[in-house]
């Protein structure tokens, strides 16, 4: 099969499309015929060797993945069959023309969703389900601050709190990454360029804070998050985009307020973990995907062949929810 590999840890020029073996199809597994994956932040960062595959995954990039089943392990429950459309969470290898996905991960495609909508899903949705509810505890009725809010994760956060009553505040850097946030939920949206968002956040929540934040920004904003925060606020640190290391930080703001911080991953789970987290997930949210109340946001699709200009174009933030990459292969 074809596949996108990286030559080297490097920039897009280390993206090239090379012959790959068909992974083997275990028991328990699904082998995939990929019509469209997404782009993640994480592609870019195992791009350049910053954050390598779980042991045991793929070497091939693709958190997530829509396509047809061509093959049905021996040991399935039988469920599926060839040609049944299918789309789900990986731990690697949606940049091939194939993948393996344990059964019970798979997802049927609803009808009225593309290849290409329904790859936008997995991987953002699940990690804003997850920190939405798993982690944070949000409830209807609080109010909660999502950094990055025209990003995928971000703007699938934005709808999920939606649909339980609460509020979403987003800080965003464009003027027409505001205007997408606000009409799809959010209550506020605040440019980052104009300035900090804590006193933003604190004058739209008439001085209370609020009570859930989900960071992908690491430490510029960690002591802001801190200082926005309720007593007995929650801060899910998701990435730290924007620097590691925080310089210094009053501890004491953190008991004082009795506060909770907790760091997340989603690729690095078990299966186990992945697979009950994609049966509640979906659960709830396909009806409303067939319904139209909670919709996948594509920015753009680019042919797989053009996998540098999708990652170069993710790289200069330009994207308001996903950029998608259809599997159409030169040969």
């Amino acid at each position: 099969m074809k596949a996108v590999v990286v030559e080297k840890p490097g920039s897009v020029n280390q993206l090239k499309i090379k012959e790959y073996p068909v992974p083997v199809c275990a028991d328990h597994e699904l082998l995939v015929r990929v019509k469209a994956t997404s782009v993640n932040r994480a592609d870019l960062l195992q791009r350049e060797g910053k954050y390598p595959p779980p042991l045991g995954a793929s070497s091939i990039m693709g958190l997530d993945m829509a396509g047809i089943v061509e093959k049905v392990g021996k040991g399935c429950t039988g469920q599926w069959k060839p040609g049944d459309r299918v789309f789900g969470l990986l731990s690697g290898g949606g940049y091939g023309e194939y993948v393996t996905i344990p059964e019970k991960m798979a997802i049927p495609i609803p009808d009225n969703l593309s290849y290409e909508e329904a790859a936008a899903i997995p991987e953002v949705f699940l990690t804003a389900y997850q920190t939405l509810f798993w982690i944070g505890k949000v409830e209807r009725g609080e109010t909660v601050l999502i950094h990055a809010g025209a990003s995928g994760v971000g703007t699938a956060a934005i709808q999920l709190v939606q649909t339980i009553g609460a509020t979403s505040i987003v800080t965003v850097g464009s003027a027409k990454k505001q205007r997408i946030c606000l009409e799809l939920g959010a209550k506020f949206a605040f440019n980052y360029h104009e300035g900090p968002f804590l006193p933003q956040v604190k004058n739209a929540t008439n001085g209370q804070g609020v009570h859930l934040v989900l960071d992908f920004i690491g430490a510029p904003y960690f002591e802001q998050n801190i200082d926005v925060l309720q007593v007995d606020g929650r801060l899910v640190l998701i990435s730290v985009l924007g620097g590691n290391v925080c310089k210094q930080v009053a501890l004491s703001k953190i008991l004082n307020k009795r506060l909770t911080v907790v760091g997340t991953t989603l690729r690095s789970r078990t299966n186990e973990y992945k697979i009950r987290l994609s049966k509640e997930f979906f659960s709830f949210a396909l009806p409303l995907f067939q319904e139209g109340k909670l919709r996948p946001v594509i920015d753009r699709v680019f042919p797989i062949t053009d996998v540098r200009a999708a990652h170069q174009y993710m790289e200069e933030n330009k994207n308001i929810g996903k950029i998608i990459l259809r599997s159409v292969w030169e040969r």
